[in-house]
């Protein structure tokens, strides 16, 4: 493993211009007297490790009047690659959008990289998704309440559900109200409307199952080509069925949790996200049990699709993920 010290005194480095302290906006100065319109970026990058991977992703920041915030980076002891995530700051009537993919392109060239990534919150267009659900709406509510007060950086193109909500229930009201096309799509076991479901998404950047319960065969993940996160409660594989809560509870669980994760062709088996877990006290009786494992899949399935969204998580060997 190259060692990180190494890369921040590499001859080309300069530690005076490229400081990687997390620093407030108030303090960042550019040295071509630019205008005070600065705007928040965000790059990762992912390639096979050598010296003068910092140095290099610093000055190209550097070089056009951007500010680094703060920079993550990960090496492996054992596997010669690199992971990095930055923030910065940057004009854009200084670095135009354009010109700064160019610029992390040339890098990407010059060190063969797997992954490289730059997006700009302010000015890219927000994550398109659709949201698959059934029966149990809990995370589904949740997500429509975050995006409706600006607390999810996505557009929610549909809602998909193979369970029929009817016209008067409050998410078809919610999702009337905010013009968000719902399709109800019962499925059986031997009909998943998979096909239907590739048209509805194609144009979706990814998904997120918020409970739905119906398996994905490989054809459809294939088809899809894109990323797809889900969630599900911590009580697999110990309590299996239709009232796993239930059985849990009256086993006497002390410690409940979600995972959230990407979906593989292996039921429940794709690479983790995240993960959050809380103790149930003697107490706790069967509602209070629910409800605290249901705010753990609301608040683990929201972090998974912020990290995402803010570009922190990267693949990692074959199972894995990197989460900065």
């Amino acid at each position: 493993m190259m060692n990180l010290l190494w890369r921040l005194v590499s001859p080309n480095f300069s530690p005076q211009v490229h400081t990687f302290a997390k620093r407030s906006l108030k303090s960042v100065k550019f040295p071509f007297g630019s205008s005070n319109s600065l705007v928040h970026g965000i790059h990762v990058f992912h390639c096979p490790d050598e010296v003068g991977i910092v140095a290099k992703l610093s000055d190209c920041i550097a070089s056009k009047g951007g500010n680094i915030l703060s920079a993550d980076v990960f090496v492996p002891e054992d596997n010669n690659v690199f992971y990095s995530r930055s923030e910065f700051t940057f004009d854009p009537a200084i670095w135009p959008r354009g010109e700064m993919d160019e610029d992390f392109f040339k890098l990407s060239k010059m060190f063969n990289a797997m992954k490289s990534v730059v997006r700009v919150p302010e000015i890219d267009p927000k994550y398109k998704i659709a949201v698959l659900v059934s029966k149990q709406d809990h995370c589904l509510v949740d997500l429509l309440h975050r995006w409706q007060t600006g607390r999810l950086p996505v557009e929610i193109t549909s809602v998909i559900s193979n369970h029929d909500r009817g016209p008067d229930g409050h998410v078809s009201r919610l999702l009337e109200r905010h013009g968000i096309p719902y399709y109800c799509l019962p499925t059986t076991m031997g009909k998943k409307r998979e096909v239907e479901i590739l048209e509805l998404v194609h144009d979706t950047d990814f998904l997120v199952l918020a409970r739905y319960m119906q398996v994905f065969s490989a054809e459809f993940l294939k088809s899809y080509g894109k990323d797809i996160i889900n969630i599900h409660h911590g009580l697999l594989p110990s309590f299996k069925g239709g009232s796993p809560s239930k059985q849990a509870f009256e086993a006497g669980v002390k410690l409940i949790g979600a995972t959230s994760h990407f979906v593989s062709e292996v039921l429940d088996a794709g690479p983790i996200i995240e993960q959050m877990v809380e103790r149930v006290p003697h107490r706790d009786n069967l509602r209070s049990f629910i409800q605290k494992s249901e705010d753990l899949e609301k608040q683990c399935l929201v972090k998974a699709i912020k990290s995402y969204c803010e570009l922190r998580v990267l693949p990692y060997e074959k199972d894995k993920t990197v989460v900065f």
